[in-house]
């Protein structure tokens, strides 16, 4: 496994940070577990998890005012390193004022041990949240999160509770991997919720 220091990259028209490769899951559909590189990265594998300095050196290289949004998103779970996250947020907002999304498995809480989403309240514009299945058993089959069964409902407690302080949260699910009936049972929890369904298409 080649290593770099691919901290932050490009994904479309949006600046991607890369503050880890911890996980508390191993998703069988994982893009780290086939390639080295996402979008306009070089390789993804860090050599060391990057300090609050080096992270934002390297969001002013990259010039943060070309981009419509900065996500946190790379070759692991954004929440591993969640105080990191939260100032580099500080950071984006009182030097660029860029909307923010971060991409997580909605375990931050597990993760973490404490409820972390009242820390996102005015930093971070956008959740969005691997939901995969409506199926307790099945998404664990696809995750393989250390935390077992628990991580699915722990999962959704906090996609409902991230909506008190967060603008928009989104849970997702690719598109062709679910019947229609699954999709149904998806739309349903997140109505139930309280937050937005969206089928994202396959990123291969």
């Amino acid at each position: 496994m080649n290593k770099a220091m691919t901290i932050a990259y490009k994904v479309h028209n949006n600046l991607y940070i890369n503050l880890t490769n911890r996980c508390s899951c191993a998703c069988v559909f994982c893009l780290r577990q086939t390639m080295d590189k996402v979008g306009e990265s070089d390789v993804l594998w860090l050599e060391h998890e990057p300090d609050y300095d080096e992270v934002t050196a390297a969001l002013e290289k990259a010039d943060v005012t070309k981009y419509d949004e900065v996500v946190f998103c790379g070759f692991g779970e954004p929440t591993e390193r969640f105080d990191l996250l939260i100032k580099v947020a500080k950071f984006i907002k009182e030097n660029y004022n860029k909307p923010i999304r971060v991409n997580t498995n909605g375990q931050g809480n597990l993760i973490n041990g404490r409820d972390i989403q009242p820390d996102m309240e005015g930093l971070i514009d956008t959740v969005s949240i691997s939901l995969n299945t409506p199926d307790a058993d099945r998404y664990q089959e696809l995750v393989r999160s250390k935390f077992g069964k628990d991580a699915f409902f722990a999962m959704l407690r906090f996609a409902k509770e991230a909506a008190k302080y967060v603008p928009n949260v989104v849970l997702t699910t690719v598109d062709t991997t679910l019947t229609k009936e699954e999709e149904e049972k998806c739309a349903a929890i997140c109505k139930d919720l309280g937050v937005t369904y969206r089928i994202r298409p396959w990123e291969d």
